[in-house]
């Protein structure tokens, strides 16, 4: 970038000076990245109130009332992404000319920053509870609403910086992760925001060090290596073979934040309680509605939440019934879980086990209703269902940098999984205290749907971990009844010094 000051009239300071600033790129200090540098033509997108609604949508949705460190937000995390997407390009085109394609890397650049632009109020719950359960006929995912989204932000707002027709298609493309939508453009394009060919993009990279960073978690996974060691063979990002291990640290940190973090038992039982929450007050406020008018969704963010809750609107009164015992942790409790083996995927299905057919298998007197039960399938993988990503990367060695191969788990480490999937049943009660007889019915079910012939009895028992006492009372109860305990026993120590 160059800049003559004999093309102005520098009698004109104030213009002069503007020129320059606007000419100069803008540096974002991240405590992921570091200083971040930004043109001009970046910060404008930034700069919209499509990119700034971002702000008030956290990361990690209702994961913050669990980790209180978890505050960070989309906005953060789509700067992050853009960063990497062009840092990742711009390696790849300086180590290989021939892969410079003008504009390619202006609108891979964008695509990363405006991927999050159709997230719904805390996140994947909006996405996964709330139009499911208010719209079941409709399409949705954050991808189509940041496709919608980037549309209207071009429509709305004044950006100097050219576009064509065909490079806005080329955006959504990237942002859906479908080659096949602009077959004309690089393919190795589609590899670095939304990976289908094998899951690893940068849209990874970022959140998995950021999350990491604000959980107060230790990743071993190095994201900068692999960018590093990275190069385009037939139209794929290819990584240099001794990788292949760091590859399997990226896929195993995912898991172990999905297991430990993002799908925490209180974290989700307060994400049902705001779906919850939401769906009640979507008839009053219209929030499902919204994903079909930008203008609607743009006012459409986790302020929903203090909207709800401070409104007089009689209508919402259950919806701020539940915000309120989240206010005061009087949340939905989990009640127990089930680890479903290979043997028993065809026989523990939805059909099978659900809230309808828990309260079936009720006794007489714990009156139970199908809306006191959650059931929550819970499917864990490594990104891409019970398939190996790994065995979809292409690798290559010092010696030929044009040719690619495969590894295999042998040729890696005997440590890897053997496995790359596993669903567990979750089961949530909406009232603490039923549960007991829920998780007694429940147990109960799994007893008569599980093959005795084949799978022993011990194996369909879920673990003695979760497993309520014969008398069992509620947390607030158990609070008291602790208090009064410690109350006891300090009294009666004070009574022995006393006497003593």
């Amino acid at each position: 970038m160059s800049f003559s000051p004999c093309n102005y009239n520098t009698s004109d300071i104030s213009t002069f000076e503007l020129h320059v600033d606007s000419m100069l790129p803008k540096r974002i200090n991240d405590p992921i990245h570091g200083l971040m540098e930004f043109d001009d033509w970046v910060i404008q997108f930034i700069d919209t109130p499509h990119f700034q609604r971002l702000r008030n949508i956290k990361q990690l949705g209702t994961t913050y009332y669990v980790f209180p460190g978890a505050s960070h937000n989309r906005f953060e995390h789509s700067i992050g992404v853009a960063h990497l997407a062009y840092s990742l390009v711009k390696g790849l085109q300086d180590r290989q000319p021939d892969l410079e394609v003008e504009k390619d890397l202006e609108c891979v650049t964008l695509a990363a920053l405006c991927h999050d632009l159709g997230h719904g109020p805390f996140s994947h719950a909006f996405d996964n509870e709330v139009i499911p359960r208010t719209r079941p006929n409709i399409e949705w995912k954050h991808e189509i609403g940041s496709e919608k989204m980037f549309d209207h932000l071009l429509e709305t707002n004044e950006i100097d910086f050219e576009l064509g027709t065909d490079d806005v298609k080329f955006i959504k493309a990237l942002i859906a992760g479908d080659w096949s939508k602009c077959p004309n453009r690089s393919r190795y394009l589609f590899d670095v925001v939304a990976n289908k060919r094998n899951s690893i993009d940068v849209d990874k990279f970022d959140y998995l060090e950021r999350d990491c960073y604000y959980l107060g978690m230790k990743s071993v996974f190095d994201f900068s290596r692999l960018m590093r060691y990275s190069r385009v063979v037939d139209e794929q990002i290819a990584y240099y073979f001794k990788e292949c291990y760091n590859i399997y640290e990226l896929f195993q940190t995912r898991y172990s934040l999905h297991k430990q973090v993002y799908n925490h038992r209180v974290g989700k039982a307060i994400e049902y309680m705001l779906c919850d929450a939401l769906v009640e007050a979507d008839s009053i406020l219209g929030i499902s509605k919204s994903i079909d008018n930008p203008e609607d969704y743009l006012q459409l963010n986790d302020t929903i939440l203090n909207q709800i809750e401070f409104s007089k609107e009689p209508g919402l009164a259950k919806s701020r019934e539940i915000i309120n015992r989240i206010r005061t942790r009087k949340l939905y409790k989990f009640v127990d879980e089930y680890l479903v083996s290979d043997e028993l995927k065809d026989h523990l299905t939805e059909q099978k086990i659900n809230a309808r057919e828990i309260i079936a298998h009720q006794g007489e007197n714990d009156r139970l209703e199908e809306d006191d039960i959650i059931v929550d399938r819970l499917k864990l993988n490594y990104a891409m269902n019970d398939k190996n990503p790994v065995d979809y990367v292409k690798f290559y060695n010092q010696y030929n940098l044009d040719e690619t191969f495969n590894l295999t788990k042998s040729q890696v480490s005997y440590f890897v999984p053997e496995k790359y999937e596993e669903i567990s049943i979750r089961i949530f009660a909406r009232k603490p205290e039923k549960m007991k007889p829920i998780q007694e019915c429940f147990r109960k079910l799994l007893k008569i749907h599980a093959p005795h012939n084949t799978i022993p009895n011990e194996e369909i028992t879920p673990s003695r971990g979760y497993t309520l006492p014969e008398v069992y009372e509620t947390s607030k109860k158990r609070r008291h009844s602790s208090q009064s305990s410690n109350d006891q026993r300090i009294s009666k120590h004070r009574v022995s010094i006393i006497n003593s």
